[in-house]
């Protein structure tokens, strides 16, 4: 049976769909990004959430004349499903298939590829003002959510866009919202009012008008205008907007599709700045996403009928990072725990239940955290940071500035560092080592399994300096015996094998991968000594000095951009030093974006298995 969606190949054939109709094709919507993401996994609750949204925006605008930004992308499943990508939405977060965020390579009506919040307004107003000065006309809307509001960027947008006065309009998708009965109802009657093409017409002529007449006129305009902002104030909660200089409407029920388009095409005309404030519902449409959006906001492969997770549930780096940190703030009352709007990704949930007082979640702010832990570090307490890799970039001069100039104990728990799958270029976190390495002060780790995960941990609070430990979105478990664990030594790394004819130096999650290729390669008459090199700075420099010279073939694996990374400090030290004779191999990730996939398919993509450092080892050192 031919459904609504069948027949959407771009916004235009949506709009030959009646309004009245409209609902059904949000139900078709959402049953279409449940049965994808169950198998494929991805951002559910919000999608679901912004479907009638989604709808609305694109019936009313001439997309992609007109120009829709939507921030961080989390939202963005029902923009692409109307913008003629349904028959490839099967291959969402598939390797060679669609992006789980906007992508400016997929689409022409993905305006910016995007997968970090708060960027929205800043852009928008961006496309506004080269809208102006090259003379077009079309709208610029960014749609924004009430978390992503609340980051200092959005912060600085609002307050540019409200001085400029350009013609923007900001979606707000608070789906954080309730609207009594009583006050909703109010707040829409004055939205009809105000809204309404007539009422604004005769504003702006009144507003010409009353101008004129002489200092009666000017004190009238402002009476009048102050009478509307008091009654606006006291029913609708846009003061704060109204304030920075924009215009602001709502709240508006955002699963109503024609009170939207109502709303949409009534202040179409309108050439100010225009805040647009909806209330949604996280998870609309799918029961268990509706009582549990947190859990859906980044969903794994999932049963429809049930919602149970269909992933094994083996321990990864952050089931160990999260038992190890309750397990050491038990034994010291000064250890403080901080996150940017990640408490579950990271492993802090367990935490801030346990010691709730002790726990700060200061929202999408990750600038802020890292001052934040500043102020508490400098006062004696003892502050752990968790972001994510590709999160932590936003504080990055704060890293600088506010931290390791001080040289304050601050201790980086770097989650998802490295390759995270099928989030892609956005979410990778493999630039860390290389834009962290050269700040003064910093000691960076990075364990090869959990167990070594927690005895960096430990050992990091008990240095007087500032500490990052980086650990990948993976399983934690290691072919490694725990029986023989060599407990973790400033600086030094771990030899785990011996050989005769190379030497290999691996970070982190490499080390394991190492080992197999050594494996391989004494299967092929090469003996490989292999390192677990534990910390990226400090260089363990006598054990590097001391093999470089023996076996003359030195070969780095690491799980992170090359270009500056783990091995190309081996490189600077081997030179710094003067060491004769030696050839040397980087083996780590390219100088471009990469696209998502399994991590696993990602590995084999870019080399970095054991099967293929191998057969690289075996052809660049012994020609075979």
């Amino acid at each position: 049976m031919k459904t609504f969606l069948d027949g959407i190949n771009s916004p235009r054939d949506l709009k030959k769909i009646p309004i009245s109709k409209l609902p059904l094709l949000a139900e078709e919507i959402r049953k279409r990004i449940i049965g994808v993401v169950s198998k494929t996994g991805g951002h559910l609750a919000s999608s679901l959430g912004a479907v009638e949204l989604a709808i609305a925006l694109h019936y009313c605008y001439d997309m992609p004349r007109d120009k829709i930004v939507w921030d961080v992308g989390h939202q963005a499943y029902p923009h692409k499903l109307l913008t003629g990508r349904d028959k490839k939405f099967d291959t969402l977060r598939q390797l060679g298939g669609m992006s789980g965020f906007p992508s400016r390579q997929e689409s022409e009506y993905d305006i910016f590829t995007c997968g970090h919040s708060s960027t929205s307004i800043s852009t928008a107003l961006g496309l506004a003002c080269a809208r102006d000065l090259r003379k077009q006309n079309w709208k610029v809307i960014a749609v924004i959510g009430d978390a992503s509001l609340a980051n200092g960027m959005a912060f600085e947008a609002l307050n540019h866009a409200g001085h400029l006065k350009k013609d923007i309009m900001i979606v707000l998708n608070d789906n954080e919202l309730s609207i009594s009965k009583s006050v909703g109802a109010l707040s829409r009657y004055l939205n009809k009012i105000m809204t309404n093409p007539l009422y604004n017409r005769v504003r702006r002529r009144m507003q010409i008008l009353v101008k004129r007449i002489p200092m009666f006129g000017f004190k009238a305009f402002k009476a009048a205008r102050r009478l509307e902002e008091s009654l606006k104030n006291l029913l609708v909660p846009g003061v704060f907007f109204e304030e920075l200089g924009f215009r602001y409407f709502g709240p508006v029920d955002g699963h109503n599709i024609p009170e939207l388009i109502r709303m949409f095409k009534n202040i179409t005309s309108l050439r100010e700045p225009i805040i647009v404030h909806v209330a949604t519902k996280k998870g609309k449409g799918y029961k268990f996403a509706e009582k549990d959006p947190h859990i859906f906001h980044s969903a794994s492969c999932f049963d429809i009928a049930t919602g149970d997770n269909l992933k094994n549930k083996n321990t990864n780096f952050t089931d160990d990072f999260s038992e190890k940190i309750v397990e050491l703030a038990r034994k010291d009352k000064r250890i403080i725990a901080i996150t940017a709007a990640m408490p579950d990704g990271t492993g802090l949930s367990n935490f801030s239940k346990e010691f709730p007082n002790r726990f700060y979640d200061v929202g999408i702010a990750e600038e802020h955290a890292v001052a934040f832990s500043a102020g508490i570090s400098r006062e004696g307490l003892k502050p752990i940071i968790a972001i994510y890799s590709t999160f932590l970039q936003r504080g990055y001069d704060q890293i600088i500035h506010d931290i390791s100039l001080q040289n304050l104990p601050v201790v980086f728990s770097i989650d998802r560092a490295g390759l995270v799958g099928e989030d892609g270029p956005t979410h990778h976190g493999v630039f860390d080592i290389a834009y962290l390495r050269h700040i003064p002060n910093l000691i960076i780790m990075a364990p090869r399994d959990g167990l070594e995960l927690k005895s960096m941990l430990e050992k990091a609070l008990m240095y007087n300096q500032p500490v990052a430990i980086r650990y990948p979105k993976a399983k934690s478990f290691s072919h490694l015996s725990a029986s023989s664990f060599q407990d973790v030594q400033f600086g030094k790394s771990e030899v785990l094998r011996k050989g005769r004819d190379i030497s290999i130096f691996a970070i982190g999650s490499m080390v394991s991968i190492a080992i197999k290729a050594a494996d391989l390669l004494s299967a092929d008459g090469i003996e490989a000594t292999v390192v677990n090199a534990r910390f990226i700075k400090p260089l363990d420099k006598d054990t590097i000095s001391q093999l470089t010279k023996s076996t003359k073939r030195v070969v780095t694996l690491e799980e992170g951009v090359a270009a500056g990374g783990f091995g190309s400090a081996v490189i600077e030290f081997i030179h710094r030093e003067n060491i004769k004779d030696v050839k040397l191999k980087v083996i780590g990730l390219p100088d471009h974006f990469i696209a998502h996939g399994k991590r696993e398919e990602l590995f084999k993509e870019y080399h970095l298995t054991a099967d293929e450092i191998c057969s690289t080892i075996k052809q660049e050192f012994f020609g075979k």
